[in-house]
């Protein structure tokens, strides 16, 4: 057995989690035999996202459904409120499609902007990468069983649990990480001011991302994350010549790490 075929014995016993695998890959522990239909990515790989690397936890395994080159394109993130409104999804559409004219959306397959930024990459044609935080033999939330299905035929769906891997809470705020990652820029359509949003915020700062936010109405609950957003520096999102920028700087940085 192979140090690949070890660290996927790891991912799989361990339920994915990053500390065990972690733990098990110093001690040099044997690897057991497994059996994974899906196609994975390790951290040995060369198909592993570079971008990943950057990160204090860089996933060990990626198991996937759907294109792989789409992780080699210019990507950007495009996340928010999962009650999202008229005003916020009339934005995740706008932005989404003139986004995915260039570029691939990143999101987190979530209800709300997460899936309708996503639908709508896929609406004309664009990629999408979609990343949860539970195995692929759980479907959540049920809601967008579509959207799996969507993402695994015309775009990538991305996780760094088994497929056997349920849903727990915990998992959630550590996918976050992934999705700062994978995109060189994070657009926020709509969000409240406590929400996971902020979380993935937080993590493409700490990796020096630039943060958009699309300005919300006066006292609108569901959009005052971003207004705080914006009045602690980040980008204000409120034209297309801003979006021909996000597309511009993605596409530079994507051929500068390549």
């Amino acid at each position: 057995m192979d140090q690949r075929e070890k660290l996927i014995s790891y991912s799989v016993h361990y339920n994915g989690d990053w500390a065990r695998i972690a733990e098990a890959i110093k001690n040099a522990g044997p690897g057991m035999p497994v059996v994974c239909k899906e196609t994975t990515v390790t951290i040995y790989d060369r198909a592993y996202p570079s971008c990943l690397r950057a990160l204090r936890h860089p996933p060990w395994v990626l198991y996937a459904r759907g294109d792989l080159a789409l992780l080699q394109r210019p990507a950007v993130t495009i996340i928010g409120s999962r009650e999202m409104n008229a005003y916020g999804r009339r934005a995740t559409i706008t932005v989404a499609r003139r986004l995915a004219r260039d570029l691939t959306i990143v999101s987190g397959v979530a209800k709300g902007v997460d899936a309708m930024a996503q639908t709508s990459a896929l609406s004309i044609g664009g990629g999408s990468i979609g990343v949860i935080g539970n195995g692929f033999d759980t479907v959540y939330p049920k809601e967008n069983q579509e959207l799996y299905a969507r993402l695994s035929r015309q775009g990538l769906l991305l996780s760094e649990y088994p497929p056997h891997v349920g849903v727990r809470k915990e998992h959630f705020p550590w996918r976050n990480r992934l999705l700062a990652a994978l995109g060189s820029a994070l657009v926020v359509t709509q969000a409240a001011c406590k929400s996971g949003t902020m979380l993935t915020v937080n993590q493409a700062l700490a990796l020096g991302k630039d943060i958009y936010c699309v300005p919300q109405p006066f006292g609108d609950e569901e959009g005052k994350g971003c207004n705080l957003l914006i009045s602690q520096g980040a980008e204000i999102l409120y034209t297309d010549e801003q979006l021909n920028e996000i597309c511009h700087t993605c596409k530079s940085e994507a051929v500068s790490l390549s």
